[in-house]
């Protein structure tokens, strides 16, 4: 019943937010959409700790912002790369621990260096994440851990 009322509450908040209309019709359309998602997830047995894993709702607000300064800083400077051609690339495959995760941290994690421009995760496996980077810089921010510590403190929470 936890599970369903936080999905209620997050489904509702985001399509509220996405949507920005407060007029009656189109908020109890809104929430007629929502009714119908929690039934079918409540029909499919998704509301466990797997399928809305509220637990790691305070670890994601603050991984959240340090993860969009990272794609931030990432995309200038693939952007800069992009802009002065002579800046070199040395595009290199590099494998990355992930046997400290979970099979949702591994999943955030290879996301998160998808998500980040000039990485991108080719493969996932138990004990590792294949990732193709651009440059020996982000193959080396990579490899120094930060990003796979900071996955680790969001799942443990």
């Amino acid at each position: 019943m936890r599970n369903a009322l936080a999905l209620i509450v997050i489904l509702s908040g985001t399509w509220l937010l996405l949507s920005g209309h407060t007029s009656p019709l189109l908020l109890s359309l809104g929430l007629v959409s929502v009714a119908a998602i929690v039934a079918c997830a409540a029909r499919l047995e998704l509301l466990d700790e797997e399928g809305v894993p509220v637990g790691l709702l305070p670890g994601l607000m603050r991984y959240g912002p340090w993860l969009v300064i990272q794609i931030i800083r990432s995309n200038l400077d693939v952007a800069k790369r992009i802009v002065h051609p002579k800046l070199p690339i040395h595009p290199t495959v590099i494998h990355v621990d992930a046997t400290d995760h979970t099979e949702v941290g591994r999943v955030t994690y290879a996301n998160s260096i998808t998500l980040t421009p000039g990485t991108i995760s080719l493969d996932v496996s138990e004990d590792a994440i294949e990732v193709h980077a651009l440059t020996q810089e982000a193959a080396n921010d990579l490899m120094s851990g930060e990003m796979g510590r900071r996955v680790q403190r969001t799942e443990h929470q």
